[in-house]
């Protein structure tokens, strides 16, 4: 592929990302949030978590080794950490280590 075109591509995609970004701000001019857009900001989260945990362990096998115990570990420094720090970044990126190291050096 030419440059040119890689370079026009990349272009596109950061100001197609931009307006996905600045979009809200023109829409939703001053301080009426519309009650829906506060419902999805609060909620949807949560939502989003759950069905991330729900794709992650869906392959899990109980019936063979190691019977899900590096998924329900790391699932369970998530929730910990979460629910003592609230703070989401750090809860996934410590589930995600943990989650790792149980993998690599615990249950080879």
């Amino acid at each position: 592929m030419s440059d040119i075109r890689v370079l026009t591509l990349i272009i596109v995609m950061a100001l197609v990302t931009m307006m996905i970004r600045f979009l809200p701000f023109f829409i939703f001019k001053g301080n009426s949030t519309p009650k829906f857009i506060s419902y999805l900001g609060k909620y949807l989260p949560y939502s989003i978590m759950a069905m991330l945990v729900v794709y992650c362990v869906k392959d899990v096998s109980v019936t063979n080794k190691p019977y899900g115990i590096p998924e329900l570990i790391a699932i369970g420094v998530v929730a910990i950490l979460h629910i003592v720090k609230r703070n989401t970044l750090l809860s996934i990126v410590c589930g995600t280590v943990c989650y790792m190291l149980l993998k690599q050096l615990v249950f080879i």
